[in-house]
């Protein structure tokens, strides 16, 4: 089975460096690495013909419209049975690919998606916020964690289908936030099965700060609603638990105010929690402090995000929007 990697960029040509070295290491070697320039103003071409004699790399440089039809551009110049998609921000495990062909030799499916996880190189932030991402105690373990693989639904830092799931679903939609949930859900409402591959784990680093970390995921609390109305009964009682945890945190601290208060009390033991989780998980105090502050700013802007996006699609009846427009990556 021949694979093509395709990697939508957009400003990320240090990242990219460190992506690329890590598919020279790949055992299996039949894929050929297509590189899609969203518009970039730092471009990576310069990063790219360093690898030009160690990969079947190609370059292409677009206007600027978003990571899902970057995507859709590079799958136009593929020339691979299957498309391999990861964010610009991984790194890749060099037995990867052996595991992916491996598992679809013996279990083809047409969709696919797997785990992501912090590297030991990751500064103590990118840890913290991989931790908040990824634990049991903060999103259930949803997005990589779960016992039946074959109700995950694939997301684009580590994903990949076939030619037919492309020509059936004309690929990533418009949509800026949400758009690999999207093209998921509508794979599997047309019968294309859908597998999670555990051991086929990235290096995600996700955003470097709080602040743009709290951007994005706002957004996609804003995107879980778009979604829902877009694919209804989508929505899971597991994805409304930082709606509630604004609410009870809220009404918390009012009531806090005026006396000792149990809910407060709560949300320490529950931070307590995370502390020692991820202490015993990364065996680093820093790192678990650290778990604490990005566990707050993802439930934070999660739940915002949602609430907002509940008032102005299901209450003002608006149209599908996002937040941060012009200075998401500040």
């Amino acid at each position: 089975m021949h694979f093509s990697i395709i990697i939508p960029v957009f400003n990320r040509p240090d990242e990219v460096d460190e992506l690329l070295l890590s598919l020279t290491t790949q055992g299996f070697k039949d894929f050929e690495v297509i590189i899609v320039e969203d518009g970039s103003t730092i471009t990576c071409l310069e990063v790219v013909e360093k690898y030009k004699f160690q990969l079947n790399i190609h370059y292409y440089d677009k206007l600027n419209e978003g990571p899902g039809l970057t995507r859709n551009f590079g799958v136009e110049k593929a020339t691979g049975d299957y498309f391999i998609f990861f964010d610009s921000d991984c790194i890749i495990p060099n037995n990867y690919m052996d595991i992916v062909s491996d598992f679809l030799n013996l279990n083809y499916y047409p969709l696919f998606g797997g785990p992501d996880a912090a590297a030991p190189s990751f500064t103590p932030i990118q840890q913290a916020i991989s931790y908040s991402m990824t634990s049991v105690l903060t999103t259930g373990g949803i997005r990589g964690g779960m016992k039946n693989t074959k109700k995950f639904h694939p997301r684009s830092f580590n994903m990949g289908f076939d030619k037919q799931v492309y020509e059936k679903t004309s690929g990533f939609g418009k949509i800026r936030f949400g758009e690999d949930l999207d093209l998921s859900l509508r794979s599997i409402s047309l019968g294309f099965d859908a597998i999670l591959i555990k051991e086929a784990f990235v290096y995600h680093k996700r955003r470097t700060d709080f602040k743009k970390f709290f951007k994005q995921i706002h957004n996609s609390g804003i995107a879980r609603i778009n979604l829902n109305i877009r694919h209804p009964s989508t929505l899971k009682a597991i994805h409304t638990l930082p709606t509630v945890f604004v609410i009870f945190s809220i009404l918390s601290i009012i009531l806090g105010l005026f006396s000792f208060d149990l809910g407060l009390f709560i949300i320490f033991l529950y931070f307590i929690a995370i502390f020692f989780h991820s202490l015993i998980k990364l065996k680093s105090i820093k790192v678990a402090g650290l778990s604490v502050v990005a566990t707050a700013v993802q439930h934070t802007a999660y739940g915002t995000g949602m609430i907002k996006a509940v008032w102005r699609r299901y209450i003002l009846r608006q149209g599908e929007f996002e937040a941060y427009i012009k200075n998401f990556y500040k």
